[in-house]
């Protein structure tokens, strides 16, 4: 539940109550309250803004995921695989983009502009294994590029996945990572 809830806007919204307070009590010669909402209202204010400014918003779930499939999340998934899940699925601060340092790794983001965007996630079963498919638009890095890191990314996503890469459209890419039955 916490990964849900932006600290930007918790910041934002607690620091302008307290920095509003502060103003009314100084008019109304508050000193108590006059240095709560100045000492603390107006730091959590600006702390609200930095986060605000460098605050990613969680990538949402493309479809739902059926109770069978959480099943075997619980069976098979990888430590890999719930990190990513985990990680994508809520609010991240100062990073440039999910999974940009995964992306550089692999060599599928030359530049800032170039980098593949991640626009959603799903979780199904793909031949009695439980699978991650994370969703990309990726517009400037064609199919062929990320086929020739699939070797790469399998090392790279760890022991017990398998790493699929297919074209869904023009510009889409889904990675899906299959846990092998080694591990399950």
């Amino acid at each position: 539940m916490l990964r849900q809830i932006s600290l930007g806007t918790i910041g934002l919204t607690i620091g302008s109550i307290l920095t509003i307070v502060g103003f009314v009590a100084y008019a109304a010669d508050n000193a108590t309250l006059n240095l709560v909402g100045f000492f603390y209202g107006f730091p959590l204010l600006l702390g609200g803004l930095a986060l605000k400014a460098n605050e990613i918003k969680p990538i949402p779930f493309s479809q739902n995921t059926t109770p069978s499939v959480l099943l075997l999340r619980e069976q098979q998934a990888t430590v890999t695989q719930n990190k990513i899940r985990k990680d994508i699925t809520r609010y991240c601060y100062g990073q440039d983009a999910h999974l940009d340092a995964a992306l550089s790794y692999l060599g599928l983001s030359p530049t800032d502009e170039e980098r593949p965007i991640v626009t959603g996630l799903r979780e199904t079963v793909i031949d009695g294994a439980y699978t991650l498919i994370l969703e990309f638009d990726s517009p400037l890095i064609p199919i062929h590029a990320w086929q020739e890191k699939q070797e790469k990314m399998t090392k790279y996503f760890g022991p017990g996945v398998e790493v699929k890469i297919t074209q869904v459209g023009e510009e889409q890419i889904e990675l899906a990572l299959i846990v092998t039955s080694s591990t399950s």
